[in-house]
C-alpha cells in the first residue's frame, strides 16, 4: 500500500459515498467517489490544482495547453491552469449544434502539446474520447493526468491510444487507507 497524504484523506472525508452505484461503463460499484464534492469545495480544488500542475509538469513539461473534458474536468482544468499558467481548452462531449458549433472550446492551434485532466478514471471511456476529439482537432496529446485511477482498466485503454495516465491517487491505495483508518489494529 502506497501511503495516503493528508489531501488524499481528506478527498476520502468529502467524497467517498458507499451504496449501490452504477458507474458510467455501466458497470455497478459499491463504492462511489463524488467529484462534486471535491471540484466544488474551493480550497480543496485549489490544493488539487496545485498537485495536477506539480504532475502535469512532471509527466508532461512541453505542454502547451491542457484539456478537460466537460462537465467534470473542467473546474479541474481551470484550477491546474491557474496553478501551472498554462491555458486550457475544454472537450465537450460533442459538438454543440448552435454557437459557434465547437467540440473544443477556446483557443488552440494544430500540432499543440496538450495534457488532459481528468477527475476519477474507471474504464477510461470518456477520456478515451476526449482523446480522439483532441486529435481531430489537430492536437497532440500522450499523457493525461487524473485525481483518481480506480484501477479498473483506464490506463490500459488509454495506452492503447498511446497515451500514458498519471494519477494522484490509486483507488486501491485510497481505500486501504480507509479501511486502516476504520480499524488500525486489524
Amino acid at each position: 500500500m502506497t501511503v495516503v497524504d493528508e489531501l488524499g484523506h481528506r478527498l476520502l472525508d468529502v467524497a467517498l459515498l458507499e451504496g449501490e452505484f452504477t458507474l458510467r461503463s455501466g458497470k455497478t460499484s459499491r463504492w462511489y467517489l463524488d467529484k462534486y464534492r471535491f471540484e466544488t469545495d474551493p480550497v480543496l480544488l485549489r490544493e488539487i490544482g496545485e498537485r495536477l500542475a506539480s504532475a502535469i509538469h512532471d509527466v508532461e513539461p512541453d505542454s502547451v495547453r491542457l484539456a478537460g473534458p466537460a462537465l467534470g474536468a473542467v473546474a479541474l482544468a481551470a484550477s491546474a491552469a491557474m496553478a501551472s499558467g498554462l491555458p486550457f481548452i475544454i472537450v465537450r462531449g460533442e459538438t454543440k449544434g448552435y454557437g459557434t458549433g465547437n467540440r473544443i472550446e477556446g483557443p488552440h492551434e494544430p500540432g499543440e502539446l496538450v495534457c488532459l485532466v481528468e477527475d476519477v478514471v474507471t474504464s477510461g471511456g470518456a477520456l478515451c474520447e476526449a482523446v480522439e476529439a483532441v486529435r481531430t482537432a489537430g492536437l497532440v496529446v500522450r499523457h493525461a493526468v487524473c485525481v483518481v485511477d480506480r484501477e479498473e482498466g483506464g490506463a490500459d485503454a488509454l495506452a492503447r491510444l498511446g497515451v500514458r495516465l498519471a494519477s494522484l491517487y490509486r483507488a486501491g491505495d485510497l481505500l486501504a487507507a480507509q479501511r486502516h483508518e476504520m480499524n488500525p489494529h486489524g
